[in-house]
């Protein structure tokens, strides 16, 4: 019997899907059809999904199709499924020409034509609202937003405010945008609001785009006091409009998975986490200007602090803090945080260099996630004895799975 295996999303499967799941059933006997996770998809950038894998999985095997559907969830799985289950033919659509030559070491490789004039990302972007951003700030952060948004349906960046009318038109010209120095007017043009700008503008630009019935994403840190969050968080709900930090990392599937690791009890009780971020910066600039409310905590405990949280909780009963203060700046700080079963550590340095890891430490074993941890691609789960105990596989697996690597 001659088996054929192919891969895909299949969301929402339309006749190209049908057209490649047919050509694919005739280069054999027996079809294997790999559906993508939904963590597996937002990990390569895929954030636009409409249906979740149950809905892929039943829209696949009703194709009639599929001999056999399994679960595509990890870099590295194509080659251990061909192997697995003995696969002849390699087949997958030809916008991926060239790409998976790799396997041809396993099974022969076939680029089936794909369907032109349609596809799953045409169909979201005809049945979805486009909404317009607006990037407040042409720093290097937005210079990094503008183009990494374009990867996503429904939104698109069209517009840029700076006060400073060289740096907006220069902004503007460099990424194809409307340049504006009035935000009232820039309110205007705009759905979405991204905050890009220095520390101490936040609570205001936040505050007049809420009132303006704009959504608000805002860069970290979002605010600096309690007391101005707590109100422009308390706006927003009155408005019924989304405000949120902008934190990478709380989206970052492996940081995900790590948080759901640790919940399931894989290395017990969470007894301690340390987690560090320090950057060096030579004067003058922001980061190191008290004026401008620069700092290693400033710059650097949303997100180690984010960490803390997310597998300790917010129910703490102190936090102290160490910090060595230069020009009126911390540039380095060590906190700890107490808890009633528990303790944290978070190391920060703006100037003063550390590794830049995350350790959880349980019961049972401990997560270590090398640096930068903030951006986490692989983590490694360690016990005492790895060799002895089941979980140790499902360690080295879940280390393998988000470490970099190809298709």
């Amino acid at each position: 019997m001659k088996k054929v295996i192919t891969y895909g999303t299949y969301d929402l499967l339309h006749q190209g899907h049908l057209n490649l799941l047919r050509r694919a059933k005739e280069l054999g006997d027996y079809l294997i059809v790999g559906v993508t996770s939904d963590s597996f998809d937002r990990g390569r950038g895929k954030l636009n999904v409409r249906n979740n894998v149950l809905e892929r999985v039943e829209a696949v095997k009703a194709t009639g199709y599929a001999d056999e559907v399994i679960i595509e969830d990890y870099l590295g799985q194509k080659i251990d499924d061909i192997q697995k289950y003995n696969v002849d033919v390699f087949a997958i659509g030809s916008d991926w020409a060239g790409k998976f030559d790799y396997l041809n070491e396993f099974c022969e490789v076939v680029y089936l034509p794909r369907t032109e004039g349609i596809s799953s990302t045409m169909l979201r972007a005809e049945s979805q609202t486009s909404y317009r951003i607006g990037v407040v700030g042409s720093g290097r952060i937005a210079r990094r937003f503008v183009p990494e948004s374009r990867e996503v349906n429904g939104a698109e960046v069209t517009a840029v405010m700076n006060p400073e009318r060289e740096e907006a038109e220069g902004f503007a010209r460099q990424f194809g945008l409307k340049a504006f120095t009035g935000y009232a007017e820039f309110l205007g043009d705009v759905d979405l609001v991204y905050v890009a700008s220095p520390h101490l503008t936040h609570y205001e630009y936040v505050k007049e785009a809420l009132m303006a019935g704009k959504h608000v994403l805002c860069e970290i840190p979002f605010l600096l006091s309690r007391s101005e969050a707590e109100k422009m968080f308390a706006l927003a709900e009155e408005k019924n409009l989304v405000l949120m930090e902008a934190s990478k990392t709380a989206y970052c599937p492996a940081f995900g998975h790590i948080v759901t690791l640790v919940k399931s009890g894989i290395i017990g009780d969470v007894v301690d986490v340390q987690a560090s971020l320090s950057k060096m910066v030579p004067p003058p600039t922001r980061e190191l200007d008290a004026a401008q409310a620069g700092g290693a905590m400033t710059e650097h405990a949303p997100l180690t602090l984010l960490a803390i949280v997310k597998l300790l909780g917010v129910d703490w009963k102190d936090v102290n803090f160490h910090s060595l203060i230069k020009d009126g700046v911390d540039i380095y700080t060590k906190g700890v945080v107490n808890y009633p079963h528990a303790t944290a550590s978070f190391t920060l340095g703006i100037g003063v260099k550390t590794e830049g890891n995350l350790v959880i430490s349980g019961t049972k074993g401990y997560i270590y996630v090398p640096a930068p941890w903030w951006l986490t691609d692989f983590f490694e789960v360690r016990y005492e004895d790895q060799r002895n105990t089941s979980t140790a596989t499902t360690a080295r697996v879940f280390a393998t799975r988000f470490r970099n690597g190809s298709p």
